[in-house]
């Protein structure tokens, strides 16, 4: 965890992460010329600070409303002028912002990610690839910090930005979003999406390949019937969560939890792998059947 931490430590340490790239700072298609810059938020303008939340308002105040989170200006507001809020700035002629992109260096589930809060855009500045050519400058900026994946929130109901997210730029559900957590399901009204760095990628493919070679020597291990309950025992205590590091209370958890409900877990857990070893034991001196008629039952006694 040192080393995720201080990744998003030195990224937050930057002057400028668009420094190295300056031919990303002027976009000039589709009838547009804007140029781009990146900053602190302590370094805008209150000016544009206040363009920014205005325009997030008029932009979302109503997506919000559909939600179970409400729209509340003073929140809203402190998450935008937060200290370790970044910025995108498109600006047209150089003194007139059209277009912004809020987002941070953070940890998330384990991971130094680079999450993005907000794209917004002035309407007149829209459907001519700003939009996206922003998100694909925090894709830049998260390969060359290092990060493993560029993260963000998307309302189900905007389907719009939903549709962007997932086809034009290929994002996927994060393994951290409700409906693959489980800890909501569909009664939430938003997804969490993102989509990997080279750097998470090489993590990813080594986790794959782990994945493939363990499925192998499953199916090779089904030519007996020791081997195979002993395959269904290792299966039915094996349960991977996603982690989160929250620095401030300084343990690792799964992804929205407490020390409580972490010692449950390995309660749980505990429970199970007892369960795994009497019947890896108990099918070398009875029939597989009597063992695993007998193991439901107690299952269900517990």
């Amino acid at each position: 965890m040192d080393a995720v931490c201080a990744k998003v430590d030195a990224a937050n340490r930057l002057g400028d992460p668009l420094e190295a790239f300056p031919v990303f700072k002027k976009y000039d298609r589709n009838g547009l010329n804007v140029s781009i810059e990146c900053k602190r938020v302590s370094g805008l303008e209150a000016a544009t600070v206040d363009w920014a939340f205005d325009l997030t308002k008029t932009n979302m105040q109503t997506m919000y409303e559909q939600s179970e989170w409400g729209w509340k200006d003073r929140e809203k507001r402190e998450e935008m002028t937060d200290d370790r809020a970044w910025y995108l700035i498109a600006w047209e002629n150089s003194s007139v912002p059209v277009a912004f992109s809020h987002f941070r260096f953070d940890v998330e589930c384990g991971d130094e990610v680079l999450y993005c809060y907000e794209v917004q855009l002035e309407s007149k500045v829209r459907r001519k690839g700003l939009g996206k050519f922003l998100i694909q400058i925090l894709q830049l900026v998260a390969n060359s910090t290092q990060m493993k994946k560029v993260m963000l929130t998307v309302f189900k109901h905007n389907h719009g930005a939903y549709q962007f997210f997932r086809e034009a730029l290929q994002f996927e559900i994060d393994d951290s979003s409700p409906s693959m957590s489980g800890c909501c399901g569909e009664d939430c009204s938003y997804e969490i999406l993102s989509r990997r760095t080279k750097f998470g990628d090489s993590q990813h493919s080594h986790a794959a390949a782990a994945q493939g070679a363990a499925e192998t020597h499953t199916l090779s291990s089904r030519r007996s019937r020791r081997q195979s309950l002993d395959e269904w025992s290792e299966l039915s205590w094996f349960r991977p969560r996603p982690q989160a590091f929250h620095p401030a209370q300084g343990y690792p958890s799964s992804c929205a939890s407490s020390p409580r409900a972490a010692e449950a877990r390995v309660w749980e857990d505990g429970k199970d792998v007892a369960i795994a070893l009497t019947s890896c034991f108990l099918c070398i001196l009875v029939p597989p059947g009597w063992v695993l008629s007998n193991l439901e039952s107690y299952k269900k006694r517990e």
